[in-house]
């Protein structure tokens, strides 16, 4: 639950608006009639949320970083269309990301949140590994000390939550197919994570909701972050 002084009590209802919006007029002129929506459905509770979650994260994970602006915890809602034949301007959800490492960025695990017009999805992990963090990730699953803390790490999860990230339809070339752990051999990324109808973000106790549901999924992060993450 969330504790006074928090400064979060949920997502107002102009943050599913503003999102609804988008999702149906996604054009610059749009965006320019409703940027005050934008503001106190997007970017205000955005900073908020990321304020008060971010705190407290770190009981989770002493190394979280988080920065409650644009561009840091806080995706920008434009989107890149340099080399997407999709040239829609905006995007229809708010992510919010909190990472581990000296630099933002997906080459560590860390807490992420996505709010779209009718769901949400909070997890905890990688979503695609990067080449390098893929050959540590395949090693770390075959050695027999890390890949069976892998093991127990997934099976402490609750069969509520998702565990992703398997891409391939083969074990990759060089690796034993019969090894125990093979399918996990077949993941490109790992996350566990949990989807939630949209209106649940609006409850005063979210923060707290979304912080239960990180820790009940740190065991993949924190993993990826001893075993993988810096190999």
């Amino acid at each position: 639950m969330v504790v006074a002084g928090d400064g979060f009590d949920g997502f107002p209802p102009e943050t599913l608006q503003f999102l609804r919006g988008i999702e149906d007029n996604n054009s610059k002129s749009w965006f320019d009639a409703n940027r005050d929506l934008y503001e106190a459905g997007y970017v205000a509770p955005a900073r908020r949320f990321v304020e008060t979650v971010g705190r407290r994260l770190v009981t989770i994970s002493p190394t979280v970083r988080f920065d409650a602006r644009i561009n840091g915890s806080i995706a920008r809602i434009n989107r890149d269309v340099r080399f997407s034949k999709d040239k829609r301007p905006y995007k229809n959800h708010l992510d919010i990301w909190f990472w581990h490492g000296d630099k933002k960025g997906w080459d560590c695990p860390g807490f992420y949140m996505r709010i779209a017009p009718s769901t949400i999805f909070l997890g905890t992990g990688m979503h695609s590994f990067e080449k390098p963090v893929l050959e540590g990730f395949r090693r770390a699953v075959t050695a027999d000390a890390s890949g069976k803390r892998l093991m127990a790490a997934i099976n402490s999860i609750d069969g509520a939550y998702q565990i992703g990230g398997e891409t391939r339809k083969s074990v990759p070339r060089g690796f034993d197919p019969d090894h125990p752990r093979a399918r996990l051999l077949k993941f490109e990324g790992l996350y566990a994570g949990i989807e939630l109808p949209a209106k649940a973000a609006e409850a005063s106790d979210f923060a707290g909701q979304a912080l239960s549901h990180f820790a009940a999924t740190w065991p993949v992060g924190r993993w990826l972050l001893e075993e993988v993450a810096h190999s």
